[in-house]
């Protein structure tokens, strides 16, 4: 028999060979063991992540769920600071009204004042005096004027306050819209799981945004914010406070310096109607008294003319007498009763000579001082008439503070706008 060709390739021998498949055992048996190995430990692994996994998702929860209730509380206390810091401007507001009504009331008062100064100032002669009732109308004007200006000047600082009012109420609701954006943002984180669709990567999440605070300065911001507001309001409230007390000790004087000044006039009234009617019975007894001189100078008169006429006859006997003859021209008794009745009535006209120019001197008189006395009355009866004119002026005072006191009645003392929502600076 012919041999066999041998394959061309490199044969191993029986040693090689069980060499070969112990290796692949011992390999297969090692790549086992270290597979089981891994798989040991990926499994502890996954067990160990899972658990820090579910331990951090549920503490990371936790902090959020904190947060929120954080942000929360603070939430309430802005919008309560807020809700407060809205009725105090609405009161201090009505209280600002309040005293512009008070200061606008005081026109009609003032005007009334000066113009009863310019009335009285219409006097004449003796009836322009420095009376009482001057000098209780310019201190009404002064105090008028002092009631304006105090007046004005709590309406200025009521509105400086309202403005730092109006400032804390925006930086509240600034900070309130703030913790709302960040209460929305996350009560939505922490609702978020695995399974939400809308959870992705992205890119460097771990990042610090530019104007990050510490939650220390987190607190100060809103405590700083109501702090500030607090003491807004305790500002306003002592304002308001004085405000009050102030229109009511600043009505109380003007209403007793309005009494004062009324009784004044009405006495002032008084006394003219007096001087006035006084003045009258001294006219009326000085024209009676004329009267009466005038027929008594008629009759001293016509007593002088009668006298002279007895004075010619007594002259023209005497003269007569003187034609006697001879010792018929004899001084008789009858002579010197002529005599005697001539020195008589020579004597009696001189008296009543005496006597007519007295009287007519005394009439003369009685006629310029009657004269003084009329124009006298008329600038009486004129200021009569300017203080009465005065007294009705003063009455538009009477309905004016009735009116104010009926309008009073209708303010009303607390919040009524029904204003609760805020207005937030993203609205």
């Amino acid at each position: 028999m012919s041999a066999l060709p041998a394959k061309p390739c490199l044969h191993h021998s029986v040693s090689e060979w069980n060499s070969n498949n112990y290796q692949l055992s011992a390999t297969a048996q090692h790549e086992r063991h270290v597979s089981n190995v891994i798989r040991q430990e990926g499994r502890s692994l996954r067990s160990e992540t899972n658990c820090q996994t579910a331990w951090d998702e549920s503490d990371t929860s936790g902090r959020l769920s904190d947060r929120v209730w954080d942000v929360a509380r603070w939430k309430e206390a802005l919008e309560t600071c807020a809700q407060k810091t809205d009725e105090e401007m609405e009161a201090l507001t009505l209280s600002k009204e309040q005293s512009e009504q008070a200061l606008a009331a005081t026109a009609v008062p003032l005007e009334v004042s000066t113009e009863c100064l310019t009335l009285r100032e219409g006097r004449r002669g003796y009836e322009l005096v420095t009376d009482p009732v001057d000098e209780q109308l310019k201190k009404e004007v002064e105090l008028i004027e002092r009631v304006q200006q105090d007046l004005q000047q709590h309406i200025d600082k009521a509105f400086e306050q309202l403005c730092i009012l109006q400032e804390a109420r925006h930086q509240l609701t600034a900070d309130l819209q703030n913790k709302m954006d960040a209460l929305d943002i996350d009560m939505s984180c922490l609702s978020l799981t695995v399974k939400s669709p809308m959870i992705s990567l992205k890119t460097n999440p771990t990042r610090i945004p530019s104007g990050s605070s510490t939650p220390e300065e987190w607190v100060q911001f809103s405590q700083f914010n109501v702090a500030r507001a607090q003491e807004a309001m305790e500002v306003s409230q002592q304002m308001r406070e004085d405000m009050s007390l102030t229109r009511a000790q600043l009505q109380n004087e003007l209403d007793t310096q309005r009494r004062a000044t009324e009784f004044a006039l009405r006495k002032r009234n008084h006394h003219e109607e007096q001087a006035c009617d006084e003045l009258k019975w001294q006219i009326r007894n000085t024209e009676h008294e004329m009267a009466d001189m005038v027929s008594d100078i008629y009759g001293l008169d016509a007593d002088l003319q009668a006298k002279t006429a007895s004075l010619k006859l007594a002259h023209t006997r005497l003269e007569h007498r003187t034609n006697r003859p001879g010792m018929d021209l004899c001084r008789d008794e009858v002579q010197h009763g002529l005599v005697n009745e001539v020195s008589q009535l020579e004597a009696t006209i001189v008296a009543l000579k005496q006597k007519l120019s007295e009287a007519q001197h005394s009439l003369q008189k009685m006629k310029l001082h009657h004269a003084r006395m009329l124009q006298d009355l008329s600038r009486k009866q004129e200021a009569l008439s300017l203080e009465q004119r005065s007294m009705n002026t003063r009455t538009r005072l009477t309905s004016t503070s009735c009116t104010e006191k009926t309008q009073t009645l209708l303010v009303p003392l607390t919040n009524s706008s029904g204003r609760s929502n805020l207005q937030l600076l993203a609205q």
